[in-house]
């Protein structure tokens, strides 16, 4: 990358320098001290060091401590100026050639970085209920979960996507007891939901249990004379509720998971807590906590001594009537990722789950495991816009789950705009431009300059026709001389369009460092940001530059620049899971 070029080669200086004695009385240095920036004003060059923090150790002033660091480089394909304690960096046509050349040598593998420290992840997100369809924060959680995970994975780590299904809680009867009324009411019997607020809270009255309750009657043609029992059939109320309980809780699954792989989300597992609970595992790490002195009797319960371990309080694991919390499934769930190998957990939590964080880590610490294993990213929620104004959850009928969206506005525009805030930041999604066709759709705009470089390319080799005359004039070049070109591309023929596309061309190396910052501070948004900027820069050179032109070498060297950005903008959209169209 050039600003870690440009940032390596002011450090090596100012070790130079202070071997030589001649950076005042500064006597050590540490690299990664300083940062590289782009300078406010681009006649100074494309990147600046500013070393004015080094005055306290060196006892003189910035613009000497600069010149004393410019006397240690050697610039080659660069030049150099120093702005009071700015060192400034000009990039040359030659290092411009060098960075479209690496884009087209690397092709698919253009912004992985070639060495790092591979860790073996396991991300863990969405992990709704099994008790309904999802909704639009479920997408939120969806689509950056899965973005994160493209992103890890193109960075070079060992990424596994899991999903905790939550099957274990009182919440599964109540699906149950949900399913048996509709399925009561679909058998003719005058019956509904309470209306008392209180008691509807133990139901699920939503109608997308109305189908289960046609297929399970579908399924089980014996129970067809409602709520007694006939000569040719069975009471419901002989049906066990569990067994209605899991039959719902197999439908809503198969449902969520239809969704999310139309969704482009892909799980590597799914796992269950009520497995976990089967396996004996939650009661071994109760029992682990109690060997180590980590529980305590108050009231009946009994205590985690969470507070010993940077909580803000103890929190209860085994309720007075012997029951578990949440919290104890949690501290086995986490317990096991890590028997199983991972260097890293990461979980994807709505904002509400904050309050765990600490709890969870605080339990790790206290069974002997590295707390800072764990990462948690806790997300926002999103808000959605109609017409400029925000719509309540609920009050739109046609709006309140992750399906109606996704039919609504097609799963490119979902995923992107999904993705395209940072997750601790409420996302406002502006349903009816998301839908547009126009530059004010971020996700539109990224698209459409993909296909209009598509078109660029295949314009190079496609007849033209004049609409007056009727007549076709030969192409610009034929496939293989297209293909020939970018397969054995000179690199000294890029050199004639440098000058033309130095911001474009800067742009695109910009994206090595895009995809190292955005995978080591786990943030999905900068690519999102990083594309729209591309998409900028490439609108804005081809409405100043014709492509086809009758310069051969010059169209040939612009061309190379197209496949340039279309390499890059199809590794980003990838990675974002949102399709690359050739056509628009």
């Amino acid at each position: 990358m050039l600003k870690d070029f440009f940032l390596n080669e002011v450090e090596n200086a100012i070790l130079k320098g202070i071997e030589d004695n001649k950076i005042g009385q500064m006597s050590e240095y540490s690299k990664g001290s300083l940062m590289i920036e782009k300078p406010k004003n681009p006649d100074f060059g494309d990147f600046a060091v500013n070393v004015s923090s080094l005055a306290r150790s060196a006892k003189i002033a910035p613009p000497m401590i600069a010149n004393a660091v410019v006397e240690n480089l050697e610039p080659k394909n660069y030049s150099v100026s120093v702005v009071g304690g700015f060192i400034n960096f000009k990039i040359e046509n030659a290092l411009l050639a060098d960075s479209v050349a690496e884009i087209l040598i690397k092709k698919e593998n253009y912004g992985r970085p070639e060495k790092i420290e591979k860790e073996k992840i396991l991300l863990e997100y969405v992990s709704a209920n099994p008790t309904g369809p999802f909704h639009i924060g479920h997408g939120r959680w969806a689509a950056m979960g899965s973005a994160l995970a493209n992103l890890l994975k193109f960075y070079g780590h060992e990424v596994y996507q899991e999903f905790y299904i939550n099957d274990a809680g009182s919440q599964i009867q109540k699906l149950g007891n949900s399913l048996k009324i509709r399925i009561r009411q679909e058998l003719g019997e005058n019956i509904d939901f309470p209306a008392d607020e209180t008691e509807r809270k133990n139901y699920y009255p939503g109608e997308y249990l109305i189908p289960v309750a046609k297929k399970f009657l579908q399924e089980n043609p014996e129970v067809n004379e409602g709520v007694n029992e006939g000569v040719n059939g069975v009471s419901i109320d002989t049906v066990d509720i569990q067994t209605l309980s899991d039959f719902a809780k197999k439908e809503m699954e198969e449902c969520q998971k239809k969704l999310l792989e139309e969704f482009r989300v892909h799980f590597d597992n799914f796992y269950s807590e009520l497995d976990l609970h089967k396996s004996g595992k939650v009661e071994e790490s109760y029992k682990e906590l109690m060997a180590k002195g980590m529980l305590y009797e108050k009231d009946g319960a009994m205590w985690f001594k969470s507070s010993e371990f940077g909580d803000d309080q103890d929190r209860v694991i085994k309720k007075a009537d012997g029951s578990n919390t949440y919290l104890t499934a949690d501290i086995a769930y986490h317990v096991d990722k890590l028997k199983r190998g991972y260097d890293r957990l990461i979980n994807i939590w709505g904002a509400d789950h904050h309050g765990y964080v600490a709890r969870v880590k605080a339990s790790l610490e206290a069974l002997g495991y590295d707390p800072n294993k764990l990462e948690i990213l806790l997300g926002q929620l999103v808000n959605l816009v109609v017409n400029g104004e925000e719509v309540r959850m609920g009050k739109r009928k046609n709006m309140v789950t992750l399906d109606d969206l996704i039919e609504e506005v097609g799963i490119d525009a979902t995923r992107y705009w999904m993705a395209m805030r940072n997750i601790d930041m409420t996302l406002d999604f502006d349903i009816e431009l998301a839908k547009r066709s126009t530059d004010e759709n971020p996700v539109f705009y990224v698209q459409y300059a993909y296909a209009r470089v598509c078109s660029i390319l295949r314009n190079a080799v496609s007849e033209k026709l004049n609409p007056e005359t009727g007549e076709k004039s030969k192409a610009p070049m034929t496939q293989d001389e297209l293909d020939n070109l970018i397969k054995n591309f000179d690199k000294n023929l890029i050199l004639k369009t440098t000058e033309s596309a130095k911001s474009l061309i800067l742009k695109l190396e910009e994206f090595k460092s895009v995809i190292a910052l955005s995978a080591q501070n786990r943030t999905v948004y900068t690519i999102c940001r990083y594309v729209q900027e591309l998409a900028s820069e490439f609108h804005s050179f081809y409405n100043s530059n014709r492509v086809i032109c009758d310069d051969k070498e010059l169209m040939e060297s612009r061309l190379l620049l197209m496949t340039g950005i279309k390499i890059t903008l199809k590794n980003a959209l990838d990675i974002l899971a949102v399709s690359a169209p050739e056509r628009m």
